[in-house]
């Protein structure tokens, strides 16, 4: 399962990273080119949704198992193509089919947390940066020996396929716990309830795709810095993304998730003042470094949250609240893109803090129960005696 969440790192990062190779490619202006960016998210939206109904007749478990070789594929489409409907089409696979994954892969996540009775969710999300560290330096390597995508995209998919397909016949589909929990209505999912983590979640995208969609350019354009050295932000980014998601359901279990939550919080928005302030590319590089130390606990507690409050149903809250991931991007990447037009990119970096700021409102919502602690739906802590911390 880990390996899953280490295998979409690589591939996502691989993506986002060479999007100015990939703009020079295919001849995309910068005028059309965030009507591609918003196409993935909505497509993947799509994914999503559709995803929500199939779990109803398919485990998630299978359709994670063949939603992850066409990402691997729709990548390889991306970099082997030479003309712009081809690339269009591969963008398209790629963003129906990473709904499809990204629903899949956080429902088995929070089904395994569940089961194993404290928060793991976190350390999942921790193989992800791991796989975007990689992904994002061979990124690096390929621009600096000016290899062809396809050259930088085929050796990972030659790895990557197989080793998915083989390590899917470890994947586990767990249990739905019984809807007894005041958050569910006959077992379903109550919008209002939810709303909440919806906001948190788009706001914490938000902020994510701004970095991953915007920081090479912000380097390069704004701060000076070379085409290599452009590469770097989302690099440091995905690091300090890992090492505060290593140690981040060691803090979900001493401090729970709500204080978690709010420290995340303050640290993103202090690495977006940074960011936005910073004189040269070595202090930018010190915002983004921030960022990943705050944005990195969000999500995985987002989705943690949402199933604690539908126990009964949560594959079904895990696909609606990853939805509003896709929102986020939709609605971060062309928001940061227009406001650095119409008025600068430095004050486009103050829009995201802004709206990540507005997670200390919801942090309640990611309380646990009175007796119990962490992720919220774990066992009392009595459960964890003689138990180590790695939850993976």
């Amino acid at each position: 399962m880990a390996f899953s969440f280490f295998a979409q790192g690589v591939t996502f990062a691989l993506l986002v990273t060479r999007i100015p190779a990939i703009q020079d490619r295919y001849g995309v202006s910068d005028a059309l080119l965030p009507l591609f960016l918003a196409a993935v998210p909505i497509l993947a939206g799509v994914g999503s949704v559709t995803t929500e109904q199939l779990v109803r007749r398919v485990r998630p478990s299978r359709l994670l198992r063949w939603s992850q070789p066409v990402v691997l594929l729709a990548l390889l489409g991306v970099g082997a193509g030479d003309r712009l409907v081809g690339m269009a089409v591969a963008l398209a696979a790629f963003g129906l089919a990473v709904g499809v994954l990204d629903a899949s892969m956080n429902m088995l996540g929070v089904s395994l947390q569940r089961s194993y009775g404290r928060s793991i969710m976190l350390s999942f999300h921790a193989v992800y940066s791991l796989g975007g560290i990689l992904g994002a330096s061979l990124a690096w390597v390929g621009a600096h020996w000016h290899l062809a995508l396809w050259v930088s995209y085929l050796p990972v998919a030659a790895v990557l396929l197989p080793a998915t397909l083989v390590g899917s016949r470890w994947y586990v589909d767990g249990d739905p716990a019984p809807p007894e929990e005041p958050g569910t209505k006959g077992g379903g999912v109550v919008f209002k309830l939810l709303l909440p983590l919806c906001l948190v979640m788009t706001f914490a995208y938000i902020g994510d795709s701004t970095v991953s969609n915007w920081s090479a350019k912000y380097l390069k354009d704004v701060l000076g810095s070379s085409e290599q050295l452009a590469t770097v932000p989302y690099n440091v980014y995905m690091v300090t993304t890992l090492l505060g998601r290593t140690i981040g359901d060691f803090g979900v279990r001493r401090l729970g998730a709500v204080t978690v939550v709010r420290l995340g919080t303050l640290v993103a928005a202090g690495g977006f003042a940074v960011v936005a302030s910073a004189p040269g590319a070595w202090v930018g590089m010190l915002g983004f470094t921030l960022l990943g130390l705050g944005l990195c606990v969000l999500v995985p507690q987002t989705f943690a949250a949402a199933g604690r409050l539908f126990p009964g149903a949560s594959d079904a809250a895990v696909a609606r609240l990853n939805i509003f991931n896709y929102v986020g991007f939709l609605v971060g990447s062309p928001l940061v893109g227009a406001l650095g037009d119409a008025w600068s990119y430095r004050g486009a970096m103050l829009v995201p803090m802004a709206l990540v700021l507005v997670t200390l409102v919801y942090a309640r919502s990611f309380e646990a129960q009175p007796d119990r602690y962490g992720g919220g739906h774990e066992r009392p802590r009595t459960a964890d005696v003689g138990r180590g911390s790695n939850g993976v």
